[in-house]
């Protein structure tokens, strides 16, 4: 049985109390929300923090509700509390699936939307036991020097493996970061940075409290499609999330594509414009579809071989885009079915 290392553990009960212990513990300090990605990784000794500080019963980091022409989303709700809210479920339908597609529902009862979104990237060299990655002499990511994915390169190429990152990037929203000192936000785009280490701007002391989530305009419409080897519960091989503002019958006057688990971030396709002023005709999906699945450059760092996951990119993205057009995507081909289900919710 693999055990965690000795660490100290603190529960404060309000977030002041919680900026100031983990800004005290400086660089031995981890925050610990649902545990759902933290504590596995603490027993096969990827993360080692000497502090470990709950955010379980910081008092308002649960709460949700409308704040003028935004939701706001406590940070340690639950994957489970976030797809029960009937306003995720009926407006904001690229979060909902993403959410409601994370592991298994026992582990959605755990994990939180904040946690999910700071999700540790994840590589075939990294998420091994402490033996394993010893044998190799570790990786760059922990306690070595070497990227075993691009052994020639000078930075770790681990990926993000984050639901509801894309979701929530396609659908414009920011986060809320505290401090002892104050408060900022920024966009989840923002948050979110292309390096397998450093894979986040929050700074060390900041602790993540809030979504914010723009309440969607008529005509807004969105969803997500989750590419994975097993569909009871696995992290994505490739996911997409999409957003369109297209009032009915009419065209469309804005939109976001963001791909998923192809890079260390959440990639955000420039080709979506080539969507705005179309009625999202075949051609145009297509085009689109093509350009944006360029983006998609897979190393050998997660499941399924590099040729079919690329391949699989551009289905990906033409099915999104088809189920916004108002396609069924029971209509669309195995691989387009399995993508865009959802295993029963709530």
């Amino acid at each position: 049985m693999m055990r965690c290392g000795r660490f100290h553990y603190h529960a404060p009960r309000t977030l002041r109390d919680a900026c100031a212990m983990l800004q005290d513990a400086g660089s031995d300090g981890m925050l610990l929300a649902g545990g759902t990605d933290l504590v596995p990784n603490m027993k096969r000794r990827q993360q080692t923090p000497k502090v470990v500080i709950s955010l379980r019963h910081v008092a308002g980091l649960r709460d949700a509700g409308p704040d003028g022409n935004r939701v706001r989303l406590g940070a340690m709700l639950t994957l489970s509390d976030l797809t029960a809210k009937e306003e995720v479920r009926a407006r904001h339908t690229a979060l909902f699936k993403a959410a409601a597609q994370v592991a298994t529902p026992h582990l959605r009862n755990m994990g939180t939307l904040g946690g999910n979104l700071c999700l540790d990237t994840r590589c075939n060299y990294y998420d091994q036991n402490y033996e394993w990655r010893k044998a190799i002499n570790f990786c760059m990511k922990k306690a070595g020097e070497i990227c075993w994915v691009a052994p020639s390169s000078r930075r770790c190429w681990a990926i993000s493996s984050t639901d509801t990152a894309p979701a929530l990037i396609a659908l414009g929203a920011e986060v809320a970061l505290a401090t002892r000192d104050g408060e900022r936000t920024l966009g989840v785009a923002d948050f979110c940075r292309d390096d397998g280490i450093q894979y986040l701007t929050r700074n060390p002391d900041e602790i993540l409290t809030q979504v914010l989530l723009p309440i969607p305009a008529p005509g807004e419409s969105s969803t997500y499609w989750k590419l994975r080897r097993r569909g009871s519960f696995d992290f994505p091989v490739l996911s997409v999330a999409a957003w369109i503002r297209r009032p009915p019958e009419g065209r469309v006057e804005a939109a976001r594509l963001v791909l998923g688990s192809v890079a260390s971030r959440p990639v955000i396709a420039e080709a979506a414009a080539g969507l705005v002023g179309t009625t999202l005709s075949e051609d145009v999906i297509e085009a689109v579809a093509e350009e944006a699945s360029r983006l998609a450059k897979p190393l050998d760092n997660t499941d399924f071989s590099l040729g079919w996951r690329k391949k699989a990119a551009r289905y990906l993205i033409t099915g999104a885009l088809r189920e916004l057009r108002g396609d069924d995507p029971q209509t669309l081909g195995p691989l387009a079915r399995r993508a865009a289900e959802l295993a029963p919710v709530g």
